[in-house]
């Protein structure tokens, strides 16, 4: 009997994920017949999770939390996008046995941004970014491929904020946390990409009085999908793009890959999700 191509999303926790919601509502929206599910995999198992896999049918699988550096380490090749950003979160499982590593989030993070800021003009200013996370070095990498002139970053630790413009140049410059608001006065497009805000979380306590009504305004939390942040910024007259978008469109190419099918994020994915 031959086996239904399977795809998973790993991570630890992953009861969280929508993943497995959206990739299940693809499948049954294009009528392919597959399977995607979510694996509980503990940092001690990941190498061995890894290569058992294939055998059990899997052609990839997502990667999230804590699993996105680590992985990499046990990829047989790497994107140079991926390996720019430190991490991956898309594996695609080869027929001889190997394991291909690429990073979407910053594909996703662009999509979602075109998608909900149709007018948005990269070059129109400086990006200012909350968070130094694997999540803001893939969104600095696509900024800069988009042509975004100056991205400036603002960490509650900083040390964290000096590694990246280390590893990214002069491109990149540094506010500290308590003048985070300095930051906002040209900023042609703003993003948080730190967990402040999110359902059971601290507040997002950076004022936003100096943000200019211009400017785009994106938070990659998506729980809830208004945040406080979005909602402050919007009330400013600011276009705000939610956090979902990003979760979406990050799947798409690796859908594409696995089953063969490029999927389309609309209105009916997401109400799909959030079902």
């Amino acid at each position: 009997m031959t086996q239904i191509p399977r795809a998973g999303v790993i991570g630890n926790p992953i009861s969280h994920s929508l993943s497995p919601k959206l990739h299940s509502y693809w499948l049954n929206r294009y009528g392919i017949e597959g399977a995607y599910t979510a694996l509980q995999v503990t940092e001690d198992k990941l190498e061995s999770t890894l290569c058992d896999l294939p055998g059990k049918g899997f052609i990839g699988a997502n990667v999230t939390l804590p699993h996105k550096v680590s992985v990499l380490q046990f990829a047989d090749q790497v994107t140079d996008r991926a390996t720019l950003i430190g991490a991956a979160n898309t594996l695609i499982f080869k027929q001889d046995g190997r394991i291909f590593a690429d990073n979407t989030d910053g594909y996703g993070f662009m999509a979602s941004l075109r998608q909900g800021a149709p007018d948005w003009d990269p070059k129109a200013g400086p990006a200012a970014i909350f968070g130094a996370g694997g999540a803001a070095r893939a969104i600095i990498v696509a900024l800069a491929d988009a042509g975004v002139p100056e991205i400036i970053l603002a960490n509650r630790t900083r040390a964290k904020a000096e590694a990246l413009r280390a590893d990214f140049g002069a491109r990149v410059s540094i506010v500290d946390w308590v003048q985070a608001d300095k930051m906002l006065e040209d900023a042609n497009t703003v993003i948080n990409t730190t967990s402040l805000g999110m359902t059971g979380a601290q507040e997002f306590k950076v004022s936003l009085d100096t943000l200019s009504p211009k400017a785009v305004v994106t938070d990659i939390v998506y729980t809830p999908l208004q945040t406080p942040f979005l909602i402050a910024a919007a009330e400013r007259g600011c276009t705000t793009v939610d956090g979902l978008g990003m979760l979406l469109h990050q799947g798409v190419p690796g859908f594409e890959r696995w089953f063969g099918q490029r999927p389309e994020v609309d209105e009916a994915t997401r109400a799909a999700v959030l079902a």
